[in-house]
């Protein structure tokens, strides 16, 4: 699994504590002291709750520049296919890469609805042209948030669902496949 953006590397944190984790799980941020140096003590900070054999590597990357150090990281027994199952990415969509479509994986992209229409539609017609059918994801938007059984167990808990709501309501998701 690679996460791209990972800033603080929530999903992949997660993903290392599952009963059965990725056997390697990558997160890649901007190569900034700063931004780096907060992911790495992330990661530190929580090795001793990651499930056996997934280990969690840090690495810095610029978008845009070569991609081969990334997908050496990834050995053949690693994964089943060359490259990665899962990548996991947010907040990207402005960038023009290979590096998305490098990995021959399933894509999960997240974006605020802040993204404007035309850079969103650039991202998912670059995934096309390389071969990914997207999924738009439908759950972020409208409906009563009770009826999703996370929000429920959330609103079980004590938080406000109405608030939780309405920072759920302001994303946008897809699948490529």
């Amino acid at each position: 699994m690679v996460e791209l953006g990972a800033g603080c590397a929530l999903p992949s944190l997660l993903a290392a504590t599952l009963a059965q984790p990725p056997s390697l799980i990558v997160v890649i941020d901007y190569p900034d002291a700063g931004i780096l140096g907060n992911l790495k003590a992330n990661v530190e900070r929580n090795r001793g709750h990651y499930r056996s054999p997934c280990e969690v590597r840090c690495v810095g990357y610029e978008w845009g520049t070569e991609v081969t150090h990334l997908l050496n990281i990834f050995q053949p027994d690693d994964c089943p296919l060359p490259g990665c199952e899962v990548v996991i990415m947010s907040g990207l969509l402005h960038f023009d890469s290979p590096v998305m479509c490098s990995f021959q994986a399933r894509v999960y992209v997240a974006a605020g609805e802040y993204t404007a229409p035309h850079v969103c539609d650039n991202f998912l017609n670059s995934g096309l042209n390389a071969g990914l059918i997207w999924e738009e994801g439908t759950s972020c938007r409208g409906g009563d948030p009770r009826n999703d059984t996370w929000m429920g167990t959330i609103g079980a808990a004590g938080l406000d669902i109405a608030r939780l709501s309405t920072r759920k309501g302001m994303c946008q998701w897809w699948i490529g496949r």
